[in-house]
C-alpha cells in the first residue's frame, strides 16, 4: 500500500571554478582524452542502470502453504470455473500449514491457521462472502498472526460482513490415502478425506486452474469428505461425501495476480 516516506526533498547549488578539472578527468595533455572518458563513464553507468533495472524487488510479504480443504459442493467444486456455486451456500473448512514465508521481518515458516465460513451466492458477482472465522494455533506468534491477517483478506479477495478471530489447537496430518485435520481437538471443526484413486491408484490431479488470487499452485490433489463438519462462534454444519482437495499454493505482494476466476475474484472453498 502507499506510503508517506521519511525523506524531505533539497535543493542545493554549488559554483564550480570554471578553470577546474571535473574529478577524475585529465586534460589531454595528462592523459587520457576527457571526451574519451566521458564516453567509458558514460557506457559503465548504462551498464548499471540496466542491471538495476533488471533485477526484481523483494515482494512485501510471500508464503508458500499447504492447505487441506473441504466444502458443501460435490466433487469437483464448481465454484471454480462458475460465480456461483452448486447451492446458494458454500461452506468450508480450510486447514493451512506455511511451509515458507516471511512478512517484512517476521519469519512465518510453520504457522498454521485454520478457516472455516460460507462463501454464500455473492462471492462471484459482488465479492462477497457470507462469513468467515479464522482460527489460529496457539503456537502461531502474535508477529506471525498480524502478518498473515492482511496476507489471508489479500489472497481471497473477498469482503466478509461477519469476520471473527479466536485462538484453537490445529492437527493436520496425511498419509496419502487419508487426509484428516482437527480444530480444537475436533470439537469445533474436523475434516476426514479420502484420496480419489483415479486410474492408475496414484490420485487424481487437476492443474492450471487457478486457486482465488495466489500466483502459483501445484495442483488440485482430489479428495472426497467422510466428515467435513464444524461447530464454531453460532455456525454449525456436517457434510459427508462431498468435494474436498489437497494443494499447495505461493502467494505475494507485488505479483501481478492470475485472471479471476470465471471474471471474479476466484474462490477457494
Amino acid at each position: 500500500m502507499p506510503a508517506s516516506g521519511p525523506y524531505e526533498s533539497t535543493t542545493c547549488s554549488a559554483t564550480w571554478p570554471a578553470s577546474a578539472a571535473l574529478p577524475g578527468l585529465t586534460s589531454p595533455s595528462e592523459g587520457e582524452p576527457v571526451m574519451k572518458k566521458l564516453k567509458r563513464i558514460s557506457l559503465l553507468l548504462a551498464i548499471a542502470l540496466a542491471t538495476m533495472a533488471s533485477t526484481p524487488s523483494r515482494p512485501a510479504w510471500r508464503m508458500k502453504a499447504d492447505y487441506i480443504e473441504a466444502c458443501s459442493c460435490h466433487l469437483f467444486c464448481p465454484c471454480y470455473f462458475n460465480k456461483h456455486a452448486e447451492h446458494p451456500t458454500c461452506e468450508f473448512n480450510m486447514a493451512v500449514k506455511v511451509k515458507e514465508g516471511y512478512s517484512g521481518k517476521t519469519n512465518l515458516a510453520g504457522a498454521k491457521y485454520w478457516l472455516t465460513g460460507d462463501l454464500g451466492d455473492e462471492w462471484g458477482t459482488a465479492k462477497k462472502g457470507k462469513w468467515v472465522v479464522v482460527s489460529f494455533d496457539p503456537k502461531t506468534t502474535k508477529e506471525q498472526r498480524d502478518a498473515l491477517a492482511p496476507m489471508i483478506l489479500k489472497t481471497y479477495g473477498l469482503e466478509w460482513p461477519e469476520l471473527k478471530v479466536q485462538e484453537a489447537p490445529i492437527e493436520i496430518s496425511n498419509n496419502g490415502d487419508i487426509a484428516e485435520a482437527k480444530l480444537g481437538g475436533g470439537q469445533m471443526a474436523h475434516m476426514k478425506l479420502k484420496r480419489e484413486p483415479g486410474i492408475d491408484g496414484k490420485g487424481v490431479v487437476i492443474r492450471n486452474v487457478n486457486y482465488f488470487g495466489a500466483q502459483k499452485n501445484d495442483g488440485f490433489w482430489m479428495y472426497k469428505s467422510i466428515n467435513h463438519s464444524a461447530d464454531v462462534m453460532g455456525h454449525q454444519f456436517d457434510y459427508q461425501d462431498r468435494n474436498a482437495f489437497l494443494i499447495s499454493i505461493d502467494s505475494s505482494e507485488g505479483m501481478a495476480a492470475p485472471a479471476a476466476m470465471s471474471g471474479a475474484s476466484k474462490k477457494s472453498k
